[in-house]
């Protein structure tokens, strides 16, 4: 089964399990933004879209600070928790895969974020998508996902899960400098930050704006 159709298929399965967790979600992304403020004070922007938004946690967090928030998400089931959670809240949910193209303009958002959704995909997956996060973004993009700090919990969750996590955690720094598209760099500069004990904030600037 393509990856594309079987990660489909998980995320709607597991959906109300990952609806459990959205408040420690929603902690645990605060958390995360103010760990980095140090470095990347979001508070200067304004719009965010949220890449694989899964059940809303980062959306009603970044609505709560005073985004505009929108998100995309190919999994029907997790879209359907995300509008109920996030009922009271005005954030545009889209079902969409950034893997078959975002419907949106050049430069459209400040802010492009995913969370753990790169290191679920095989490396030429990982690349069309920081290219087009790169493409809508006009400030930075940022990647919320697991740095090298492995944990045996970790480690068996994400072997069942099936990704790329293990390969991820080794090359991704190099992924996203090395990430071209066109004869272009989708970057033109990559930090990291870590934000947890095993979670970074990748920081990139677009090279497309």
């Amino acid at each position: 089964m393509p990856q594309k159709k079987a990660h489909h298929l998980l995320f709607n399965k597991i959906a109300s399990i990952y609806g459990t967790f959205f408040e420690s979600q929603k902690r645990s992304y605060n958390k995360a933004i103010e760990t980095a403020k140090s470095e990347l004070d979001l508070s200067a922007f304004e719009t965010v879209l949220d890449i694989g938004s899964g059940t809303g946690a980062l959306c009603s967090v970044f609505f709560e600070r005073g985004f505009t928030v929108t998100g995309i998400e190919p999994a029907e089931k997790m879209l359907a928790v995300a509008q109920r959670k996030t009922c009271n809240q005005k954030i545009a949910f889209i079902s969409g895969n950034v893997l078959e193209g975002l419907p949106f303009e050049d430069h459209t958002f400040d802010i492009v974020i995913a969370s753990f959704v790169a290191h679920g995909l095989v490396p030429e997956h990982r690349k069309i998508m920081f290219a087009e996060m790169s493409r809508v973004a006009k400030q930075f993009v940022i990647f919320h996902d697991f740095n090298q700090n492995r944990s045996i919990p970790i480690s068996i969750a994400e072997w069942l899960e099936g990704g790329d996590y293990f390969k991820f955690i080794k090359t991704v720094n190099h992924e996203l400098q090395t990430c071209e598209i066109a004869l272009k760099n989708c970057f033109s500069n990559v930090k990291v930050i870590n934000v947890g004990k095993h979670v970074a904030w990748y920081i990139c600037t677009p090279n497309y704006r």
